[in-house]
């Protein structure tokens, strides 16, 4: 089932070997809340090439509850091609850890980036994230709550900021509230995440919601989600970037016609092109 426990926005190959000119290293702890030992994978260029670099971070899909970093290992090696730092990341999984645990690892995760900025060669004002599913809603919230202290936690770094320059949300949901009726496991995966459902919950749903948090201080967002959409209806990324635009923030979206939840073939290429386009054009002014 793919649903909201899809594992990548655009369904990247498995990785091959690293080659020559990026440099790739595997399980670097970023965090260690609840002795849980929280690592990146993380890529960036090589050789003379020294920065610094905007940077990504990729965040993995899978309802809250499942998913792998592993699943952008491709992806990051191929942001490092193109000139950035990029790291995918282990996050706390529900229901063991309920929402707002994933929250703070992803803020700790870019404190973190900030705080190693210049061992990784990272330039502090340039950092995006993106993500697919869960993790296109993690993208999301980090990009509408930024500056909110009731969202970093206590998972180190705390005097860097978590404030992310760009978002690029692929098919993650915007209102946990309407999810009910219009997705095909809401009704299974949002309770373990928010600790009940919406009649029993409806705070945390409300709450969770990056819908709700949308001010014009939010990030630029691209939205690329597909038509045809069970998981996370399509009407979700509609509302999150008129929303947006609102507030005078830019936010575009990309439908991908006819496509369900996650992408393949030509529309995988589509999608990433528009993704690379956005980033380049936020991070590499």
């Amino acid at each position: 089932m793919c649903g909201l426990a899809a594992l990548t926005c655009a369904r990247p190959a498995a990785a091959a070997a690293p080659p020559t000119d990026i440099v790739f290293e595997k399980d670097v702890e970023y965090s260690n809340p609840d002795n849980q030992h929280l690592v990146v994978d993380i890529a960036r260029p090589a050789g003379n090439k020294r920065g610094p670099f905007p940077a990504i971070l990729c965040i993995h899909g899978g309802g809250f509850r499942a998913g792998d970093r592993h699943g952008y290992d491709g992806l990051v090696q191929e942001f490092a091609r193109r000139g950035y730092v990029a790291a995918t990341v282990e996050y706390r999984l529900a229901p063991k850890y309920q929402f707002p645990a994933q929250v703070y690892d992803v803020k700790a995760c870019i404190r973190w980036l900030r705080a190693n900025a210049g061992k990784y060669h990272i330039d502090h004002g340039r950092i995006g994230v993106t993500g697919g599913s869960a993790g296109g809603h993690l993208a999301q919230f980090l990009g509408v709550t930024i500056g909110l202290k009731e969202f970093e936690g206590d998972g180190g770094n705390p005097k860097q900021s978590s404030a992310v320059q760009v978002v690029v949300n692929q098919y993650g949901p915007s209102d946990f509230t309407k999810s009910y009726g219009k997705s095909v496991d809401a009704a299974e995966v949002l309770p373990l995440f928010l600790g009940g459902d919406l009649e029993h919950a409806r705070q945390r749903h409300i709450i969770s919601s990056p819908l709700n948090w949308v001010t014009p201080n939010a990030a630029p967002t691209l939205c690329i989600h597909g038509t045809k959409d069970n998981y996370v209806a399509f009407e979700q990324a509609v509302w999150i970037t008129d929303r947006l635009k609102a507030c005078g923030v830019e936010a575009v979206l990309m439908p991908i016609e006819g496509a369900g939840h996650g992408f393949g073939g030509d529309d995988a290429k589509r999608a990433n092109a528009a993704m690379f386009a956005f980033f380049d054009a936020h991070l590499k002014k």
